[in-house]
């Protein structure tokens, strides 16, 4: 809970460039007149608006979110503000405010459904009381596809205002859990429209341990969402941890925790601790002019809180209560006065809440009740500033033991309005943000209700001298660390500071090292295990190129597969979307496996080969398949690649505008002619009905190499780039260490760690080289040839969809021309 500032704040501080402001909600709510039926704007209380909307204004930036009320038209224009109006908000133009509109059942299932009902409990800690909902998660998904094109949008009006006018990239600043996703998308259509920004976030709740963050199904989702931003804020340096670690454990993301830096996509997203403040002056000017409400010679304990679970409310009356029976001599001495503001009341776990509070409350004043004397005044409402800050200013105790809060405005509101001597004492949860930056205070766990009143007791008979000293200190840090403050901080921390700043620390990672890779590898592999090694080629050994033909494979790669191949405990297999001998050609190096069309052929060390049977029809619709897209969408630079048992439609040099377009007209020809369209990078691959994959392929593999006990003689590594790769991943899950190159986007995969570059995958395979180099030769080392005999044993079962009634021969090796000398479509 925080008060609304009625003066423009204090904030100095400008950003070098125009700030894009996105969050759940616009500044100030819209509420239509019941007499003139004309909308009309309300402020809205919070410190986030006090400090960000003059910059916003200043740097004539603008701000995208939801004004409060379902429009039955998007398009009426939203009000002016007030004349009158002095809230910070009172100089943001209407055409300075890019509002968000959407269906109202979508919004609520959005809103309710996935915000409050799933990440606000699982976030604080509460998982028993979270609901995971697949449509409240695609109603999510809209929503935060809504306010990218939005914010996009915001942007392109910007870069209009400024066409000629030399200025620095603008700020988009996303604001917390409802819109975690948003980043990503931003970043992607900021690419393809060749517009420059600065990306960032700031959460303004807590960010959950790993443990209770990956409960959620699609944590991995929300995570790289998040990393879209070039920088993340939370309030505490605790929550940039769980971040961190997270994003290590879930997407398997290089890390700095010394630094907070993350690597995704070969970017590196810094991690920042921002604690928020409040508007201190504004509300020492409060209580200074508040007049007394009350009238009583009793000591004031304050509770100021929302009515929500997560406040703690139930336990800080039982605490109470405690007090009373361990301490009697509190007894017509204090009261509790606890204001508790409504919200969300039409939700069923709320009205619970309300009723137990009202139950608790009724149960102790009467037990304790005398003829002078309540202990307890329940104020179950809003509570105008002017009276707040008079109850802060005159509180003798304020009680702030959330079960868990990202930071907590009350306890730093309560310090700004401490001016009367002797000043008051405050009690924090060590749960709650404020708990971890406010020493001076009393530390009090909610949950253990002997301790909780024991603190309590403590705090009201503690000597003035005492009180004096912790309160001088809590409020010089606030006055300090106020919500201008934390604006300055961040306009560093995004190097957007007009004025001169000091050195924001380390921006971007060290490059991948060799070393990088001990703490994963080496325990994995040992140092008496041989080791397999399953390799994409486009995107994993070689960068990808605008054609298949130039996805060369860089020279220090190959010389060092070359001195791998060689090792006699190191096995090699290339497994590629590329047609079985183009892929050879590429990688150009003897005595190693090369699968081609993700498995369908294999071209094992000695020469043999294994072609996955096809039904013999299959032959002649991949011609006339071929003959229609070559047609119909091989257009504005797009192009078919014949593989033999697949084909590959491109469309890369494409423009991006009409990609979409021919990208689906394509996926129809594809299915129509009873393939399965898969998507690739910048393509779509037209694959046979059979059961066969790059899992299957490398199972395969392996058992034709090491026999029917591979996975108990090998250790095996396997690197791929997209989703085809993926299907290796799944099979070979806990039974090999996987990596996938994978860009910034949001990508799926169950991979265990990811890596940014073919770079990266050089630098594996030299760790690789560098281990099994300092092994000493043993005599026993399985080559190939010695596991022959275990080939020959294998009976494998192949299958297609649909099913016929007779086995199909197995159909002969194709040799491709020149122009189907494949491409990675994996």
């Amino acid at each position: 809970m925080s008060v609304t500032s009625n003066c423009v704040s204090r904030s100095t501080c400008n950003s070098k460039g125009s700030m894009i402001v996105v969050s759940n909600r616009l500044p100030f709510v819209l509420k239509r007149n019941e007499k003139t039926g004309e909308l009309e704007r309300k402020a809205s209380a919070g410190g986030l608006v006090t400090a960000v909307a003059p910059v916003v204004i200043r740097g004539k930036g603008i701000w995208v979110g939801w004004p409060g009320i379902h429009l039955d038209n998007p398009n009426e224009k939203i009000p002016e503000s007030d004349p009158n109006d002095k809230t910070p908000t009172a100089g943001l133009l209407s055409s300075k405010i890019v509002a968000i509109h959407a269906e109202p059942k979508l919004f609520d299932s959005y809103y309710n459904g996935c915000c409050n009902g799933t990440f606000w409990p699982l976030f604080h800690s509460m998982p028993d009381r979270a609901t995971f909902i697949g449509d409240n998660w695609k109603a999510y998904i809209k929503i935060n596809e809504e306010f990218a094109d939005k914010t996009v949008h915001a942007l392109h009006l910007l870069q209009q205002e400024s066409k000629d006018k030399p200025c620095s990239p603008p700020i988009v600043w996303v604001h917390d859990y409802h819109l975690m996703l948003a980043a990503n998308w931003i970043r992607q259509r900021v690419e393809e429209d060749e517009l420059k920004c600065k990306l960032a976030f700031f959460l303004h709740i807590p960010f959950p341990p790993w443990d209770i963050f990956r409960l959620f199904p699609w944590s991995d989702e929300v995570l790289q969402g998040i990393l879209g931003c070039d920088m993340v804020g939370f309030h505490i340096t605790d929550y940039c941890l769980n971040f961190i670690d997270c994003c290590q454990r879930n997407l398997g993301c290089r890390v700095d925790r010394k630094n907070l830096l993350v690597e995704l996509g070969g970017r590196t997203i810094c991690v920042r601790p921002l604690p928020i403040g409040v508007p201190f002056d504004r509300f020492v000017q409060l209580a200074q002019n508040a007049k007394p409400v009350l009238s009583t010679s009793q000591k004031v304990i304050l509770g100021v809180d929302r009515l929500d679970y997560t406040k703690g409310l139930v336990h800080r009356l039982k605490a109470f209560e405690r007090l009373l029976e361990k301490h009697p001599e509190h007894i017509e001495k204090v009261v509790l006065l606890q204001i508790s503001v409504p919200s969300r009341t039409d939700v069923k776990e709320y009205q619970d809440l309300k009723e137990e509070m009202d139950q608790l409350v009724g149960r102790i004043n009467g037990r304790f009740t005398t003829p002078n004397w309540s202990p307890i005044r329940y104020i179950y409402g809003c509570v105008g500033q002017d009276e707040l800050a008079a109850f802060y200013r005159d509180a003798a105790v304020a009680l702030v033991t959330p079960l868990r809060d990202g930071m907590n405005l009350v306890a730093k509101e309560f310090v700004a309005c401490q001016i009367n001597k002797p000043p008051g004492v405050l009690i924090v949860s060590p749960f709650a943000g404020a708990g971890e930056m406010m020493h001076e205070a009393l530390i009090c766990n909610p949950y253990e209700l002997d301790d909780a009143a024991e603190v309590i007791h403590r705090a009201l008979i503690m000597p003035e001298d005492e009180r004096i000293v912790r309160m001088n200190h809590l409020r010089r840090r606030e006055q300090l660390n106020d919500v201008d403050s934390w604006m300055k901080n961040f306009l560093k921390a995004m190097d957007s500071l007009e004025e001169e700043a000091d050195d924001i620390g380390a921006t971007s990672m060290q490059p991948v090292t060799i070393d990088d890779f001990d703490e994963y590898l080496s325990k994995y592999i040992g140092y008496t295990q041989k080791l397999a090694l399953l390799l994409d080629y486009d995107g994993t050994l070689a960068p990808i190129a605008p054609h298949p033909d130039l996805a060369t494979l860089p020279l220090e790669t190959k010389h060092t597969l070359q001195r791998l191949s060689n090792m006699s405990d190191v096995y090699i297999a290339i497994i590629s979307g590329r047609n079985v001998n183009n892929v050879k050609d590429m990688v150009g190096i003897e005595g190693i496996t090369y699968a081609g069309n993700h498995g369908l052929e294999i071209l094992h060390p000695d020469g043999s080969k294994f072609v996955h049977p096809m039904p013999m029809e299959l032959q002649d619709k991949v011609v006339e398949l071929l003959k229609s897209l070559q047609e119909q969408v091989c257009k504005d630079g797009a192009w078919v690649e014949n593989k033999g048992a697949l084909l590959t439609f491109h469309f890369r040099e494409t423009p991006a505008a009409k990609r979409a377009a021919l990208a689906e007209q394509a996926r129809r020809l594809i299915t129509a002619a009873g393939f399965t369209p898969a998507p690739a990078h910048c393509a779509l691959e037209a694959r046979p009905p059979v059961q066969w994959n790059k899992g299957r392929a490398s199972i395969y593999i392996l058992r034709t190499a090491f026999g029917l006990d591979w996975s108990e003689r090998i250790r095996i590594i396997y690197a791929g780039d997209d989703v085809t790769d993926e299907d290796a991943m799944l099979a070979l899950k806990g039974m090999a260490a996987t990596f996938r190159i994978a860009s910034s986007h949001i990508t799926k995969t169950s991979a265990e760690r990811r890596l940014s570059s073919t770079d990266s995958v050089l630098a594996m395979l030299k760790w690789v080289e560098r281990h099994f180099s300092r092994r000493k030769p043993r005599a026993n080392s399985l080559t190939y040839k010695s596991a022959r005999k275990a080939r020959d044993t294998i009976q494998m079962h192949m299958s297609y969809q649909p099913p016929t009634k007779t086995s199909p021969k197995p159909s002969p090796p194709r040799t491709p021309d020149k122009a189907s000398s494949g491409s990675e479509s994996s």
